[in-house]
């Protein structure tokens, strides 16, 4: 990411998810290009099993970032976080069967196209050096309640 902005909102304020189901902590930084978050997993993580939480999760995590990278921005111009939705994920590779209990993992979403519904994203999941996981993501975030309808219906594409 470019000239990145440390985001100075709690997750709970980017994403329009209620507890349990809000993954991440937290947004590091973010910027026309990108979001960085990170979350450590924990033995209270809704997906949490003995071995951790299983590497297909990555894929939530991944779209919580889309979601919160849309949402970091609509707070900055003073907007609410919308509903949005993950309509596809290609190539999802997990180098890992598990993130560990107690790992530290960073969630990064990097812009490939955005226009005002509509957005692409390489997102990785990593553990310092380690990627763990990647996917690229594709996700939209219908204008109101009238084009949401529309496409949870197959007639907005």
């Amino acid at each position: 990411m470019s000239t990145s902005i440390a985001c100075p909102w709690p997750i709970e304020e980017l994403l329009p998810h209620q507890h349990p189901m809000i993954l991440l902590d937290q947004v590091l930084r973010y910027d026309s290009g990108g979001v960085t978050a990170f979350v450590i997993i924990r033995p209270d993580h809704p997906f949490a099993a003995a071995e951790g939480v299983p590497a297909h999760v990555g894929i939530e995590l991944m779209a919580q970032a889309c979601g919160a990278f849309v949402g970091a921005h609509a707070r900055a111009e003073g907007m609410a976080p919308r509903i949005g939705l993950l309509l596809g994920t290609r190539d999802y590779r997990a180098h890992a069967g598990w993130f560990r209990m107690g790992d530290r993992l960073e969630i990064t979403a990097e812009v490939l196209f955005r226009d005002t519904e509509m957005g692409v994203f390489a997102c990785r999941v990593s553990r310092g050096s380690d990627t763990l996981a990647e996917a690229q993501l594709t996700v939209c975030e219908p204008a109101d309640e009238a084009a949401l309808s529309a496409v949870l219906k197959g007639e907005h594409v």
